[in-house]
């Protein structure tokens, strides 16, 4: 899903691809289900939508990335990303993660918003083309307030 939608809707290469494919197997080989979650929505017997996540990736922090959170384009609009995000979100609080980040990039509007909504925020940014075209991307963090 991922190689496709980027690939035709952004222009990534097959480096984008490979990249997901490798970093995706790896998250599967240490899957933890105390602190990582991988969500998937279905319409029939098709996946079209996912989101994970992955403690592993948090910097020794007690927290987690969100990765892998894409849906069809035909499905945008119809609440499937943000039920899925709500998921990931309910999971994070759940399990007491304490720090959440992500890496997005200018130009994907409605997952920005549910980012923002959440009250995720931009701390880096910097334009990059290892994918192919130049795109501007996005860390993003949250943590509770208080913290």
């Amino acid at each position: 899903m991922h190689g496709a939608y980027y690939g035709r809707v952004w222009g990534f290469g097959p480096q984008f691809e490979a990249e997901v494919a490798r970093d995706l197997g790896d998250f599967i080989g240490r899957y933890d289900n105390g602190c990582d979650g991988l969500w998937l929505a279905w319409q029939g017997e098709r996946i079209v939508g996912s989101v994970t996540l992955d403690h592993a990736c948090a910097l020794g922090e007690a927290g987690a990335r969100v990765r892998w959170f894409v849906v069809e384009p035909g499905l945008h609009g119809s609440g499937t990303g943000r039920r899925l995000f709500e998921k990931l979100l309910q999971f994070a609080e759940i399990t007491g993660q304490r720090f959440l980040y992500l890496w997005t990039f200018e130009g994907l509007t409605a997952a920005r918003k549910l980012y923002d909504r959440a009250g995720f925020v931009v701390t880096e940014a910097a334009f990059d083309e290892k994918w192919g075209p130049a795109i501007r991307a996005q860390r993003m963090e949250w943590r509770p307030s208080g913290q």
